[in-house]
């Protein structure tokens, strides 16, 4: 686990203008990973998309954490059916081309 790629939670919080335990709640709902390193409570840098695409629901949509939960799970839905799709076209080319 090499720590460079792990942002505090605090300078997240600093950044984003957002309360510590606004990222322990995301943590507790299992919507985002915080993880204990040295420098303390970090996430890793490849949440860092889920975490603003969060804060945009909550604080702008006013959408509560249950309901984000249920947007990020319909999203990833979305986009596994998207990624399936576009798998079966591209089996049905191999038939439409012979």
């Amino acid at each position: 686990m090499k720590e460079e790629h792990y942002i505090p939670t605090q300078t997240l919080c600093s950044h984003y203008n957002i309360e510590i335990s606004f990222i322990d709640a995301l943590n507790k709902m299992g919507l985002i990973k915080v993880e204990i390193i040295e420098r303390g409570p970090s996430i890793h840098q490849d949440q860092i998309s889920d975490l603003e695409k969060i804060i945009r629901l909550h604080y702008e949509l006013n959408v509560n954490l249950e309901g984000i939960d249920v947007v990020l799970n319909l999203l990833e839905k979305e986009r596994a059916l998207r990624n399936e799709l576009i798998a079966l076209k591209n089996k049905l080319r191999i038939y439409e081309n012979d």
